[in-house]
């Protein structure tokens, strides 16, 4: 299993409830695809560096996991299609 840091920004109006529910999702698509959650830090609602979608705000979430590439793959596409998200972005923590 290889070490993965994610990072994804989710539209600054999604209430807490819905930050934690896609927080449980993605968790629940490393957990299924039996891999392992390290930590998962909510950072809150903060300041974009610049200006998404006439947004100035979102909510910021740092996870890191150990998985399997095709784990990687998976959450990278429920991402793509999630109406909440901004940004995300997953670094391979292995190949630093």
């Amino acid at each position: 299993m290889r070490n993965y840091e994610c990072m994804f920004i989710l539209k600054p109006d999604v209430e807490e409830e819905a930050v934690q529910q896609a927080i449980d999702r993605y968790s629940s698509i490393v957990t299924d695809g039996e891999g392992e959650m390290v930590s998962v830090d909510k950072w809150g609602k903060r300041r974009l560096a610049y200006e998404i979608k006439d947004l100035l705000e979102g909510n910021y979430v740092l996870m890191n996991f150990k998985s399997e590439p095709a784990v990687v793959k998976e959450l990278d596409r429920v991402m793509k299609i999630s109406d909440d998200m901004l940004r995300f972005m997953i670094i391979n923590q292995d190949s630093k």
